[in-house]
């Protein structure tokens, strides 16, 4: 459930200026795919770009299961 909604008790504020190439490349691929093997690489990708957040870049490197309707990687994509 959490993969999905994440922590209702702390919702986590998205900048868009996180929206580099890399990033929208990386959710984008693991969205399409269905593989979210690459998201430790998408928590660096999401750090270099500026993110700060614990949750969010902690979420990305957990083991999961990661899976379609992940929070993050709908964030990212900018779907609701």
């Amino acid at each position: 459930m959490r993969d999905i909604f994440g922590n209702p008790f702390r919702p986590v504020t998205f900048s868009p200026s996180w929206r580099t190439s890399t990033v929208v490349a990386l959710a984008s691929q693991m969205y399409e795919s269905r593989d979210f093997s690459a998201m430790p690489t998408l928590a660096d990708a999401l750090r270099d770009a500026g993110c700060q957040s614990a949750d969010m870049l902690d979420h990305c490197r957990a083991p999961g299961p990661h899976v379609c309707g992940c929070w993050v990687v709908d964030l990212v994509l900018g779907k609701e």
